[in-house]
């Protein structure tokens, strides 16, 4: 397939390229930019495909009009899901992480802040670079419903992932975007009990995007919570949409991101605290991806279409890097947490296979 080869050709010449599919679409894209220049993101009025840091790092796109531009039939298949295994091996990782969380709920304690959402990196000794296609492949046919991509660029490195989270999207003056949280695994079942702790933390995520919308925006509505699954994980969530009243897309991308879900509220204590506490810098996870003031295969250019950055990985040369977190409020359990991040490392490991 001669998008297969561009993206072979792409990666042979180390240039800058982007591949994604978005959730339940039949159609994939691939921008593969003609330069190795990195074009950095300024006042959000830029064309292209963007990709931006959690906290630390480079906010940059491949331009729309300095790439070549292919749309192709995504791929499609079963992969199925296998059993759950969680893998306890690392005993130092497992005490590490649950140390870190017992610190956010004795924060929580202290009333620095509501919630907050600690993360870990987790190292997967495998060399994924000789076969980029196949792990786009594995991605598309495994997580249907996600928005999945791997994204390359010399001064960056590589990213991939399947994440089942929006940040927002807006089409002709309507903005949307969700409140997702809480995480149970997904064993197929209708019926689903969610406990207080997680409704809780879900009710963080919604109320945070709505005061924050509401001096941004007009004529806020939002959904009653329901059941999301993504894969082999489920989460509540709520959709949100308001009106535009202005040209201000920048402002509503820093208010919103990084949103609890990622960070914890409120927004700044909870940031300040992860910053000093993970001990590693989460890079390009829990930041955002997506279209930037385009829609490449319906040919519109005033679409936004941008996700957070979950279920991702790091490609690096003779390993991958997942990062995972959890929300972390006053009833949380340390073990509990940590079990949480190992199911969610467990939906990406199925395509390190």
């Amino acid at each position: 397939m001669y998008f297969y080869k561009c993206l072979a050709k792409q990666l042979q010449d180390k240039k800058p390229f982007v591949v994604y599919r978005k959730p339940n679409a039949s159609k994939m894209v691939g921008l593969f930019q003609k330069t190795f220049d990195l074009h950095q993101v300024r006042d959000f009025s830029e064309i292209g495909f963007v990709m931006a840091p959690f906290s630390q790092g480079q906010r940059f796109y491949i331009p729309l009009d300095q790439a070549a531009v292919l749309v192709d039939q995504a791929p499609v298949g079963d992969m199925g899901f296998e059993q759950n295994v969680l893998d306890y091996n690392d005993q130092h990782a497992k005490q590490a992480f649950e140390s870190l969380v017992s610190n956010c709920i004795e924060a929580i304690d202290q009333g620095l802040f509501d919630k907050v959402v600690p993360s870990r990196k987790e190292i997967i000794k495998v060399n994924l670079q000789e076969d980029i296609q196949g792990l786009f492949q594995k991605l598309c046919v495994s997580y249907p419903t996600a928005f999945c991509y791997v994204m390359y660029h010399p001064a960056i490195g590589m990213w991939a992932g399947a994440t089942p989270e929006s940040l927002l999207k807006i089409n002709q003056g309507i903005l949307q975007t969700m409140a997702l949280a809480g995480t149970q695994l997904n064993h197929g079942r209708e019926e689903v009990i969610w406990q207080a702790k997680e409704r809780e933390e879900q009710a963080f995520v919604t109320d945070f995007i709505i005061k924050t919308l509401d001096p941004l925006t007009s004529n806020i509505k939002t959904s009653e919570p329901y059941t999301k699954r993504a894969a082999k994980v489920m989460h509540i969530c709520t959709d949100i949409t308001a009106e535009l009243t202005q040209n201000n897309l920048e402002e509503i991308v820093t208010a919103l991101h990084p949103t609890p879900a990622v960070c914890g509220m409120p927004k700044a204590n909870a940031h300040e605290f992860l910053l000093k506490q993970e001990g590693y810098q989460r890079k390009y996870y829990a930041g955002y991806i997506g279209e930037l003031n385009c829609d490449v295969v319906n040919q519109s250019l005033s679409n936004v279409d941008l996700y957070v950055n979950l279920r991702c990985m790091e490609v690096e040369e003779d390993r991958v890097n997942l990062y995972i977190g959890c929300g972390v409020t006053k009833d949380s359990d340390p073990q509990a947490e940590f079990i949480e991040t190992v199911n969610k490392s467990s939906t990406m490991k199925k395509v390190l296979m």
